[in-house]
C-alpha cells in the first residue's frame, strides 16, 4: 500500500462569527475557502493541473455556502479546469473526514495529489437561519424533520447533551470552567509565541487589503471568578418543545436515560465559540513528493471513523480514538499530542478522564473554546495544529479526533517526518 503524506497545512484566522462584527463575516465562502486553497498553492509551487480532486467540508450547507464549494472555490482560487472538487457533510468532523478520504485515495494507488479541507462561516449560516425562522421555516434539527428517525433515534438540542453527559460522568460546572480557563491560558500563551504562525494566512480582499492577521475570538483575560458569573447557555431550551406539541429537548434525552437528572452547566464560558474560519490540507504519494520537489512533513498513519449514541451525540471520540489506536498498532503512551475538538468542555474532560490521559498533552495550545469552531474547517485546523505542534516540540505521533452531530466521531493518526 502506498504512503500519504501530509506536504502542507494553512488555514484562516477565525474570525467572530456574527454579522457585521466579524472581519470575515462580509466574505463569500467560496472567497473565504479559494484563500486558503491559493495559499497552498503559492506557498508549494505544485502544478495545480495533478490535483486530483479537492474533498471539501462544509456542514451548513444552505444559501451561499450550498453546492459544490470544493469545486467552486478551486476554481475561484485560480486552479487548473482539470482539479476536480468534491463537497461532503460530517457536521463537524468534515475536514478530518476529507482528509481522511483524500489519504486513502492516494493509500489505494488510485490519486497522487490530493487536497482536502474545509470551511464553515457561522455569520452567515446564523443569519440564513434566522432569516428562516422570521420566515416561518422552523429548524429541522439533526435528523431533517423526519418524524421516524427521531422516534428511532431521538436528537436532542447538543448543549442539553452535554449538560447530561455531565450529569451522567459526575463531571461539574467547577472542573468544567477549569479547562476553560486553562484552554483560554494555553491559546494565548501559543498566540504570544508565535506558535500558529507558520500555518495561518493573513486573509485580503480583493484589492490585497488586509481583512484579518489574527485570531478574533480568544478572552485571555477570563478567570474562574468570571465564568462564575456566566448563566447556563442552553437553560432555555430545556422545557422548549423539540417541535410543535412535541417532547421537550430534555423529555428527548430522558426517553432514552429516564433516570438522567439534566442540570444546565454549559455556557459561553466552556462551550465553543462561534466563528468564521477555513482550512487546508496537501498530501501525497512519495513518488508524487520526489519526482516534484514537495518535502513531507507527516504521514498520514491510521484514520477511523465511528458511530455512537445519537441521543447523547458527543461521546463518539473515545471509542474513535481508540479504533484508531488499534489500527496504528499503538497505545495512548505512543502519543506526544493529541487534539480533541473541545465543542463542549465536558467532551475534552471524559476523554481525558476515560483514556488516562497527560492533561499537558491535550490540546497543548488551547482549544475550540478560546479559538473558536467554525465546523467543518475546524478539523484540518486541528491537524495542522498537531503537526506544528509535533515540529516545536519533536515529538513524533498526534492524533486528533472530535464529536460530531448525530452521535459520530472521526480520527486520525499523524507522524512527523
Amino acid at each position: 500500500m502506498t504512503e500519504a503524506y501530509i506536504i502542507d497545512t494553512v488555514r484562516t484566522p477565525r474570525g467572530i462569527g456574527k454579522m457585521g462584527k466579524g472581519a470575515l463575516s462580509q466574505m463569500h465562502p467560496e472567497h473565504l475557502s479559494a484563500a486558503v486553497l491559493a495559499a497552498l498553492r503559492d506557498r508549494n509551487g505544485f502544478d495545480t493541473a495533478d490535483v486530483d480532486d479537492v474533498i471539501w467540508g462544509v456542514s451548513a450547507a444552505l444559501g451561499l455556502q450550498a453546492g459544490d464549494i470544493g469545486r467552486m472555490a478551486a476554481l475561484d482560487a485560480g486552479y487548473d479546469v482539470r482539479a476536480g472538487g468534491v463537497t461532503l457533510n460530517r457536521f463537524c468532523g468534515s475536514s478530518i473526514t476529507s482528509t481522511s478520504f483524500a489519504a486513502a485515495m492516494i493509500k489505494s494507488g488510485m490519486s497522487d495529489l490530493m487536497v482536502s479541507g474545509g470551511m464553515d462561516m457561522l455569520s452567515y449560516a446564523n443569519m440564513m437561519g434566522m432569516k428562516m425562522r422570521e420566515a416561518g421555516v422552523g429548524s429541522a434539527g439533526m435528523g431533517a424533520g423526519n418524524p421516524r428517525l427521531q422516534a428511532k433515534h431521538p436528537q436532542s438540542n447538543q448543549g442539553i447533551c452535554a449538560d447530561a453527559i455531565a450529569a451522567m460522568e459526575g463531571i461539574t460546572r467547577e472542573q468544567l470552567e477549569e479547562l476553560g480557563v486553562e484552554s483560554q491560558r494555553r491559546a494565548a500563551r501559543a498566540i504570544a509565541e508565535g506558535r500558529f504562525a507558520k500555518s495561518t494566512i493573513a486573509v485580503k480582499d480583493d484589492e490585497g487589503n488586509v481583512i484579518l492577521d489574527h485570531e478574533e475570538y480568544p478572552r485571555p483575560d477570563t478567570t474562574l471568578e468570571s465564568l462564575a458569573q456566566l448563566k447556563p447557555a442552553f437553560e432555555m431550551f430545556f422545557n422548549m418543545p423539540s417541535e410543535p406539541g412535541g417532547k421537550t429537548f430534555a423529555e428527548l434525552i430522558n426517553q432514552v436515560y429516564p433516570d438522567v437528572e439534566i442540570k444546565p452547566i454549559h455556557h459561553v464560558g466552556i462551550s465553543s465559540g462561534v466563528v468564521d474560519g477555513a482550512s487546508a490540507i496537501l498530501l501525497a504519494s512519495k513518488d508524487y513528493a520526489e519526482k516534484h520537489g514537495l518535502k513531507p512533513r507527516a504521514r498520514i498513519v491510521a484514520m477511523a471513523e465511528t458511530g455512537d449514541c445519537p441521543t447523547l451525540m458527543l461521546n463518539g471520540p473515545v471509542p474513535a480514538a481508540r479504533k484508531a489506536l488499534a489500527k496504528a498498532g499503538l497505545t495512548k503512551d505512543d502519543i506526544d499530542t493529541w487534539e480533541v475538538n473541545e465543542a463542549f468542555a465536558v467532551v475534552v474532560e471524559k476523554f481525558i478522564r476515560d483514556l488516562d490521559l497527560d492533561r499537558a498533552k491535550v490540546n497543548p495550545n488551547g482549544g475550540a473554546i478560546a479559538l473558536g469552531h467554525p465546523i467543518a474547517g475546524t478539523g484540518a485546523i486541528l491537524i495542522g495544529t498537531a503537526l506544528d505542534e509535533l515540529e516545536r516540540t519533536g515529538g513524533r505521533y498526534g492524533l486528533i479526533t472530535m464529536c460530531a452531530a448525530g452521535g459520530m466521531a472521526p480520527a486520525i493518526i499523524i507522524e512527523r517526518i
